[in-house]
């Protein structure tokens, strides 16, 4: 397979350090300075992202707070701010929106637009430009992105990730030996520490190498699947991954804020997260049958009980009184706690009605409840049992999804 010589067609849009940024815009006094996000202030937080000026200094995702501010003595801890987020992240989809039809925001900082089949389009570089000054105009001046061009969704992104912050680039099929020589195989996306290992033991050391494996190699020996055949495609900038995935789960966990708290504590936090989880699902117009409760132990042990239902459920009360079920069987010397929810399927009213009256009057309360909360703010109206944990069980903005903004 020849690599894609196509007009490169796709852009790939990157807020860089997305949260750090947007509060840098908001609060003038930090721009410039080493700025960390955490999702809460306790002990054990970690950092959600990083300014650039902290990112040179050594800070990294995911590095606890207490390592990252010896590395940087002067370093800010801001804690994370959902509502601007969600600001931003709506002013960057109505931009990408005026440019494309067929915009699709990946996740809360990220955006990616196909221009296939748009009749008369302009140089994607003059687009990427001028997203770049709308957002300093219409956002603000302390606003910057990496734009990245290329004939598929890989290569798009791949060529925003090759000049942060503030790039622009296009991969083509020129070019693309060239750039993939810069690299190393963990710059890929999708590539980390478990498919790197078995890249090695092949001998694919580069993206070089990984380019230049033959399609046998990749579908019957690394990755043994059909993935090995798409990942031969999408390193020559054919489109493998212009897919919508379906819900198949619904969850959240909390890492407890204090190792002293008393098991009421602990089960009205487990409360909080399941009104969390049920808001998730009724939001993907999804109703249940799997529940899956899990705990970690300040020992690093890991417990965990699932139940699968007869009848679709969808509603706090009974989500909590499920999970509540499962969670007395936990170990004691929590660390943390998470529950899930599967066997997911449409929320249909006809269907829901067959199984009797009492569903249907839940679902007509449920439904009154959740459109409170929509106009009025999260958790307006929410069970008593949780008011002493809402100052500490906080919706914190995920990177990776946008299903629930």
């Amino acid at each position: 397979m020849k690599y894609n010589a196509e007009q490169p067609l796709v852009m790939h849009v990157d807020l860089n350090s997305a949260f750090a940024t947007i509060e840098q815009q908001s609060r003038p006094l930090l721009r410039g300075k080493p700025v960390a996000i955490l999702n809460r202030r306790t002990e054990h937080t970690i950092i959600v992202t990083a300014s650039y000026e902290a990112k040179s200094k050594g800070v990294k995702v995911g590095m606890k707070f207490t390592e990252a501010v010896k590395l940087v003595p002067g370093l800010i801890a801001i804690e994370s701010d959902p509502a601007k987020y969600r600001f931003v992240y709506r002013k960057l989809m109505a931009i990408l929106n005026d440019y494309s039809p067929h915009a699709v925001m990946k996740s809360i900082d990220e955006g990616v637009m196909d221009f296939h089949h748009i009749p008369n389009c302009r140089p994607l570089i003059e687009i990427g430009y001028e997203i770049k000054q709308r957002l300093r105009d219409e956002i603000g001046v302390a606003m910057r992105c990496n734009v990245g061009i290329g004939p598929n969704r890989f290569l798009a992104k791949t060529a925003a990730g090759l000049h942060k912050p503030d790039g622009l680039d296009i991969i083509t099929a020129d070019n693309l030996r060239a750039t993939y020589a810069t690299m190393k195989l963990t710059d890929l996306t999708g590539i980390a520490g478990h498919l790197e290992r078995r890249l090695n033991a092949v001998g694919i050391f580069t993206p070089l190498q990984f380019l230049d494996a033959d399609e046998v190699t990749l579908q019957k020996v690394v990755f043994k699947s059909i993935v090995g055949k798409q990942w031969y495609a999408r390193l020559r900038g054919y489109e493998v991954d212009d897919v919508t995935t379906e819900t198949k789960s619904v969850g959240r966990q909390y890492v407890l804020e204090s190792r002293n708290l008393t098991l009421v504590q602990i089960t009205t936090r487990l409360h909080n997260l399941c009104e969390s989880v049920g808001s998730r699902l009724r939001h993907q117009k999804k109703a249940a049958r799997g529940i899956y409760v899990y705990v970690r132990t300040a020992g690093r042990s890991y417990w965990h009980d699932s139940r699968m239902c007869q009848l679709p459920f969808y509603s706090d009360s009974t989500i909590n009184g499920l999970a509540q079920q499962l969670f007395i069987k936990a170990p004691g010397g929590i660390r943390e706690i998470g529950v899930h929810l599967y066997g997911l399927n449409d929320n249909n009213n006809d269907q829901l009605s067959l199984f009797g009256n009492m569903l249907a009057r839940e679902q007509q309360l449920v439904s009154a409840i959740d459109d409170i909360n929509r106009r009025f703010g999260e958790r307006t109206v929410h069970s008593a049992d949780t008011l002493e944990s809402n100052e500490t069980v906080t919706v914190k903005i995920p990177f990776g999804s946008t299903r629930y903004l």
